[in-house]
């Protein structure tokens, strides 16, 4: 089994292109909710360069209902700026799903308020004027630290 990583409704290509290629060199699952703010087509993905495309285990999602459907029995973790919970002090297990919202509205307020015991964030500066970080760098922080809590596994 792998970590998991799903991003809902995103909008931004370079975003699923950047964590795509994240999943890839480290053996996670990338799961696409959709609708998606872009094509990821077999001609759009070689037009943007994404040589890494065929080496990602992506699943897409019809909606995040379905998604749920499927996965809502699984330990789900919600990076939002409105968790609870720093993303460093929860404890991550093999098969994790951590969720991440799009890009200019994050998760839907109401999925977020029905799983709030599971809401992460990163800390940021009380005095910021950005909302949140960048999406792809976001899941990129919250990856790396449940794989150094994992020991990161079949990774060298």
């Amino acid at each position: 089994m792998s970590l998991n990583i799903v991003f809902v409704e995103p909008e931004i290509p370079p975003n699923t292109g950047n964590i795509a290629r994240t999943c890839a060199a480290t053996g996670t699952k990338l799961h696409l909710v959709e609708p998606l703010g872009f094509s990821i087509d077999d001609k759009s993905v070689k037009r943007a360069g994404l040589d890494y495309w065929p080496y990602v285990d992506l699943e897409v999602h019809e909606s995040l209902d379905a998604f749920m459907e499927k996965y809502g029995d699984k330990r789900l973790w919600l990076a939002t700026t409105k968790g609870g919970h720093i993303y460093a002090d929860v404890e991550f297990a093999d098969g994790d799903f951590i969720l991440f919202g799009r890009e200019t509205k994050g998760l839907p307020k109401d999925f977020i308020a029905e799983h709030e015991e599971t809401a992460i964030r990163i800390p940021m500066s009380e005095d910021t004027r950005t909302r949140s970080f960048n999406l792809s760098n976001s899941a990129n922080i919250i990856l790396f630290e449940a794989l150094r809590q994992l020991g990161f596994p079949g990774l060298k």
